[in-house]
């Protein structure tokens, strides 16, 4: 049976890109999206709602984001979704984010094209230890 997990969003940053590199020496860079949309409702009134959406980058793309990217920058985000299964306080959560497989800078004129489009990585099961401690 086929399937599909594709993502495609806009959206503001929240605050600076996070890196850090896994157990194994993989490089991976973490920010937040704010993706906001606006509506009238019916009685003429503006309306508008966030939703925040975690993005998580590796290696090269990983770099890239982590040198250009600050609080503000707007993206645009191509990617999958993850979800991760964590504890905390002895109580089972989940957690859903965005693999990014490319990201385009939209806010500083840099270039309009995709900074990175980039295959997978080839991750090990420690390499998600440090993103979510048990």
């Amino acid at each position: 049976m086929p399937a599909l997990n594709s993502v495609q969003l806009i959206g503001y940053l929240g605050k600076g890109p996070e890196s850090k590199y896994t157990p194994t020496g993989k490089l991976v860079t973490d920010f937040s999206m704010a993706i906001s949309r606006r509506w009238k409702t019916p009685e003429g009134e503006t309306r508008e709602q966030t939703e925040w959406v975690h993005v998580e980058t590796w290696e090269r793309l990983a770099e890239i984001c982590q040198e250009y990217l600050g609080k503000g920058s707007l993206v645009y985000v191509q990617g999958r979704l993850k979800t991760e299964r964590y504890e905390d306080e002895g109580q089972i959560k989940y957690f859903t984010k965005v693999v990014a497989q490319s990201v385009q800078f939209m806010s500083d004129g840099r270039t309009s094209e995709p900074v990175a489009d980039q295959p997978e990585p080839d991750l090990e099961e420690e390499d998600f230890e440090s993103v979510f401690p048990s």
